[in-house]
Formats: C-alpha cells, structure tokens, sequence
C-alpha cells in the first residue's frame, strides 16, 4: 500500500524540505509563491497565454510515453487496492484519451479572453468615468479526484484566465498527475509562463487538503471536482469560498400540454443516456392530465431503469416500486429515477422547491405562459424547456470548457468557464473631480 512516507521518499530533491514542513506552513509557500507568479501572468497579452498553451499542448504529446507509464503504474496500484471498474476506467489513459487532453488544452488557447473585458461603462454628472472590468480572480486551488485529466482541463483554464492554481488530485492518480503537471510545466514554461502558476501539491496527506481550505487571504477560491463526501467536506471546513456543487438531483415536469413524443424522447436522453454524469435526471414528475405518461412509464423500464413512485405513479404500471420520502432527495446515478404523478404546474414547482438541489431541472410543454411562468419560477443554475438535463454541460453551452458547475448563488452559477474564473474591478477615471 502506498504510505505517505512513501510519496514523500519519490517527492524528489525537495523530500527532505517536505517532511520537515507541517501543512500549513507547505501551502502557505505554495501559495505565497503561486501569487507572485500570478502577478506575472496577469501582465502577459491574450497571444501570449494562447501560445504557452500550445506549447503546453505539444508538450503533453510530447511526453505521451511517460505519462502512459505513470498512468500504467496508477492503474497497477488501483487494481491491488480494490478499485471498481467504473473507478479504474476514469482513471484510465491511452493514446486517444491522452490525445483528446491535449486538443482540449489546444482548444482552451483559441477562446476568446474574458481578461480586460469592459463590462459596462458610464459617466456619472459630475464628469467621473466609471468602468467595470474583468479581471483574474488570482490564486485558485483545485481538489480533485481520480481522472488525471482535470490536471490538465483546470490548468489551462486557469491561466487562460489569468489565474495560478495550485493543484491537490487525488492518491489513485498520483503517477499520472505529475507527469502530466511535469509536462505541463514545461510547456508554458517554454513560452514565458512562471513555472510557479502552476504546482501540483507534492503530498497526499489529507492535512493538506485541510490547510488549503482554510488558507484565508493566500487562496482566492477553491474548487471541488469529486464525490459526495469530498465536496461536503470542502463546503464544510472551507474559509476560503468555494465554487461548487453537492448533489445534481436534477427533475423534468411532464406538462399535461407536452406533445407526447417530445416528452418520451427527452425523459429517455434525460435518465439513460449517461446515467452517471450530475445532469443526469433524478426524478420525473408527471402530470395527472398528460395522456402518455403510461407509455414514458414503459419506455424507461424497457431501457433497464428502475422506477421508485409514488402510489399515482405505481397504479401506472406494476413494476413501478414504492418510493420512500429519501428518494425524492437522492441523487442516483444509476439506472434508478423517482417518479411521481402531480396535479398541474403549481404542485410540480412546490415539489421541485422542496427537493431540487438547485442544478438543472426542466419541463416539456407546449404551453408557452407556462413554459415562460417555469423558467421564472425555479431558482435553479439551470432552467430548461422542452430540452434534456443532459445538455447541463459547459461545451453543450458553447463555453468551450468547464472547470465545474456551480449551485450556489454568488458570483458564477452553471457551468464555470473561463468568465467564472474572473472577477471585476472598477476604474474610475477622473479630471481632477473633489468630493463637495
């Protein structure tokens, strides 16, 4: 089994500093170094970041044959651990999945800059010319879990903003995360980027993970990108604030003025599609008066999905199960979906306010004043009509990328691009104005 003292012995030429360093005291250098570097990064022009993440992206093509032998290193120790399949496939890496990381690192360099953007400009009567622009919210640290690829996807949607980040991933991809952040690091440094914009927490202890949530006044805003567990833990320790999202339990409302086949096609992407991903549908409400709502029934225990309802729902169809008050609050991600039958558009917003998460939910109809009246009325980051939940997706939004999807309702909400990652200040530019 891997140990800490282990990670520490293969950390390199600074292993001996490492262990002698408590958590704090390793992120606080960490971030105090990631700031200056990101004062470095800010100055450099919109071509100038395009170019170091080509050079990035080259980079990791580059090192194809190391990072695919950390990687098979990773899964090695994955499997002796016990790891699940559906765990050791994320973890995973190939030719073609090291490929798409590196198109994907090229694609972050070709969208448009957000940084020094003029969000609005006016002048006030007394002559003073105010503006807001966007600027790098500065120091961005990242905790994640198992996919090697956030490694590269948060990196370069850092810097193409601006920001310095500083990375924790998690144990199961340790190997791959480095080589990866190694041949990264190369790359833009090539190009002119401070090697200290971006850094890979060299340890694994879980004290770390704790030190940087509460690196008030070093790191700007954290991250999460995992399960449950690890982003409950972040919202609930973090001083810094965090951009996130817990739980995707997401809903669709059957309208009783759905056209019929819209309203199957849409539940079936909505659930079956991918039923692992946090825009998948959780739970489908029904509308007493939509007259198909046998036929959606059918069409998803077909697919393999198993139907949790309530007694409306089971007098629908026998195979229908009983659901219990947890389910309408479980986020799945299975082949398992809530059901349940209400009567009319009221009582699917009073159902979907008491137990939506706030990500995505979503309603087919016909009905244009009540289509209008839905996208009004629930507080989601995400509101959808006549469209599957599925699409709760940063490259679906045109945004070319995501760094996560947010719930909350400060700063960024839905999926996190690259104006997510930036801020605003104001410039005020006077002629010699005095306050009376």
């Amino acid at each position: 089994m891997t140990t800490e003292k282990t990670l520490i012995a293969d950390a390199g030429p600074a292993s001996a500093e490492l262990a002698s360093e408590t958590p704090a005291a390793l992120v606080g250098r960490l971030a105090r170094a990631g700031r200056q570097a990101q004062r470095v990064l800010a100055r450099m022009s919109d071509a100038d970041k395009a170019k170091a993440l080509r050079h990035a992206a080259q980079a990791l093509r580059d090192a194809e044959a190391d990072i695919l032998a950390a990687n098979a290193r990773d899964m090695e120790a994955g499997a002796a651990r016990g790891l699940g399949d559906a765990m050791l496939d994320r973890l995973r890496l190939d030719h073609g999945r090291l490929s798409g990381i590196a198109d994907a690192v090229y694609a972050v360099a070709g969208l448009p800059d957000p940084v020094g953007e003029v969000i609005d400009r006016k002048q006030r009567p007394n002559g003073l010319e105010l503006s807001r622009v966007r600027v790098p919210i500065g120091l961005i640290g990242i905790i994640y879990e198992s996919r090697p690829n956030v490694t590269a996807d948060a990196a370069a949607l850092c810097v193409r903003a601006g920001n310095a980040v500083l990375l924790r991933g998690g144990s199961e991809a340790i190997w791959s995360n480095r080589a990866i952040h190694a041949a990264l690091a190369k790359g833009l440094a090539e190009a002119g980027v401070p090697a200290d914009a971006v850094q890979l927490m060299p340890t694994q202890d879980r004290a770390a993970v704790g030190a940087m949530l509460k690196a008030t006044g070093l790191i700007d805003m954290i991250v999460p990108r995992g399960g449950k567990s690890l982003v409950e833990r972040v919202q609930t320790d973090a001083r810094v604030p965090v951009l996130a999202h817990l739980d995707g339990i997401c809903h669709t409302y059957i309208h009783s003025a759905a056209d019929p086949d819209m309203a199957r096609a849409v539940v079936l992407n909505a659930k079956m599609r991918r039923t692992g991903i946090c825009g998948a549908m959780e739970t489908l409400l029904i509308d007493t008066a939509f007259p198909a709502a046998q036929d959606i029934v059918s069409d998803l225990v077909a697919e393999g999905c198993e139907l949790r309802g309530d007694a409306r729902a089971q007098a629908l169809d026998p195979r229908v199960l009983p659901a219990t008050d947890q389910d309408w609050d479980t986020e799945y991600l299975d082949a398992v979906l809530s059901v349940a039958v209400v009567d009319g558009l009221d009582a699917a917003l009073d159902h979907i306010a008491r137990h939506s998460s706030g990500h995505t939910d979503a309603i087919v109809t016909s009905d244009a004043d009540v289509a209008e009246r839905f996208l009004a009325e629930v507080d989601s980051a995400i509101v959808m009509v006549n469209a599957s939940t599925q699409f709760a997706d940063g490259g679906e939004f045109g945004l070319g990328a995501e760094i996560g999807i947010a719930t909350g309702r400060i700063h960024a909400r839905g999926p996190v691009a690259l104006e997510g990652l930036t801020t605003y200040k104001w410039q005020v530019r006077g002629h010699g104005q005095t306050r009376p």
